[in-house]
């Protein structure tokens, strides 16, 4: 565990005011430091000014601009097109390498195209887009042009974090210049913000108001815990609860960058619960409700291969405690595809742990236009079947059964029943779909059940 400047100076007054000194034992350059409290006045005056020397010069300004075509319906009545209108956007970054590797969040650089960081120092660079991930909001950008090895940032990624941990928020909120909050942990594994579905994020309680975005989350060690990403407020700023993407999701999306990957390949369980909810936990005599519960296990998939049954409870990924879906699709996908994790499940009232080998999602996540229905009601309709990699890139279950529209012919039954490109096309007369192929048997008549959107729609066709 690493020694906190905070928890020895804090140990220090504390043995100051008559407290029993460490042995000989404890004196040791590594040897572990307990976290304590403040106790006194004086404890608590203590300044963060030599954390914030260490962690500034790294977290850095970038405004971004970028231009977006608008359509404006009065103007096309008088034969006009798109309207371009150029756009922009002010945030935070952290420099993560010497050689000017820089972290920020995906919204901060969305749809730009000319972004400048400037740095603590006032120094600007041009900086280009190396990987820009939407599920995490992590982006990863390279300075360009460079004099030099930059300060950088150490990314923590050993989650040794605690509630209640002192934090600092170091950003550039509404474009004044860099500023320090701060606060402490008040969360950790924060799964149910809506911001992601594969997100377990650090909660706290440090002021970060519009600009903080992409900035940093430092430790009192003066390093990198999370990127600041989020804000829980009802006015737009700040209100006491705001979510960073915690460093181990940040490094994994750096190391697939400087790595050459153009998207971060996510490791897959092959598995998917729900909640053990109160009920649940004394149906099956637990102590208290922990854990996911599996509902389904993909057949041939690393959970499957593992020996990870339906009925399992899931507790922990590598040690790391499990609550439910969010927690464990972020544990996993903070590994390599084709590495070991350790699944501790409880099964028939004992624990045990199962070593499982993830891999990345099968199928194409990019299988091209498809295949044109030929025959019956729907003809004329362009699709193709849902996998789960193409699931997983639509934003939709991996588990899910399916055809996805590609297109749709020009006065075809389907175009003008107003079905549209990516509904996904899931039954026909109560019948689930798999293929292209079985889109073939609808008839006039037949019921046909859609999900658009997060919606499931049901009609007739004529």
């Amino acid at each position: 565990m690493k020694t906190s400047r905070l928890a020895i100076a804090a140990a220090l007054i504390v043995s100051a005011c008559g407290q029993p000194q460490p042995s000989k034992a404890q004196e040791g350059v590594f040897a572990e430091q307990p976290r304590v409290a403040p106790r006194d006045a004086g404890s608590l005056k203590t300044s963060f000014a030599p954390v914030v020397r260490e962690a500034a010069p790294a977290v850095v300004n970038i405004s971004a601009r970028g231009v977006q075509q608008v359509r404006d319906p009065f103007f096309e009545l008088f034969g006009g097109g798109p309207q371009s209108r150029v756009t922009g956007s002010i945030g935070s970054g952290v420099i993560v390498r010497p050689d000017g590797i820089v972290v920020t969040n995906n919204h901060v650089i969305q749809n730009m195209q000319q972004i400048r960081v400037t740095l603590n120092d006032r120094r600007e660079y041009p900086a280009k887009v190396l990987l820009a991930d939407e599920r995490s909001d992590i982006a990863v950008l390279q300075l360009e042009n460079l004099d030099g090895d930059l300060p950088a940032l150490r990314i923590d990624d050993q989650e040794q974090q605690q509630v209640g941990d002192l934090v600092l928020a170091i950003g550039n909120p509404f474009g004044v210049g860099q500023t320090v909050t701060n606060g402490i942990i008040s969360a950790l594994n924060r799964t149910e913000t809506g911001i992601s579905d594969s997100g377990s994020f650090i909660q706290t309680d440090a002021p970060i108001n519009p600009g903080n975005s992409g900035g940093a989350l430092v430790d009192m060690d003066g390093e990198l815990i999370g990127i600041n990403t989020a804000i829980f407020s009802r006015s737009g700023s700040s209100s006491g609860v705001g979510f960073a993407v915690p460093a181990a999701m940040v490094k994994r999306v750096v190391d697939s960058a400087v790595g050459g990957a153009k998207a971060v390949e996510r490791a897959w369980l092959g598995v998917k619960g729900d909640t053990v909810s109160a009920d649940i936990a004394r149906s099956l005599g637990l102590e208290r409700p922990q854990g996911l519960m599996v509902t389904d296990v993909y057949a041939g998939g690393p959970g499957a291969r593992a020996g990870i049954h339906q009925g399992d409870v899931i507790t922990a990924i590598d040690g790391a405690e499990v609550n439910d879906q969010g927690g464990l699709n972020f544990r996993v996908g903070t590994k390599s595809p084709n590495s070991t994790v350790a699944v501790t499940v409880l099964r028939d009232g004992r624990t045990q742990t199962l070593n499982a080998r993830v891999s990345t999602l099968p199928g194409d996540a990019e299988p091209g236009q498809g295949t044109v229905v030929g025959q019956g009601a729907l003809a004329g309709l362009q699709g193709v079947a849902l996998n789960p990699a193409l699931a997983d890139r639509l934003g939709g279950d991996p588990f899910t059964n399916g055809v996805v529209v590609t297109g749709l012919q020009r006065n075809s039954v389907p175009a003008r029943i107003g079905l549209r490109p990516n509904d996904l096309v899931v039954q026909i007369d109560g019948r689930a779909v798999t293929t292209v192929a079985a889109l073939g048997r609808a008839q006039r008549g037949s019921e046909l059940t859609i999900v658009r959107g997060g919606r499931r729609l049901t009609g007739r066709l004529p």
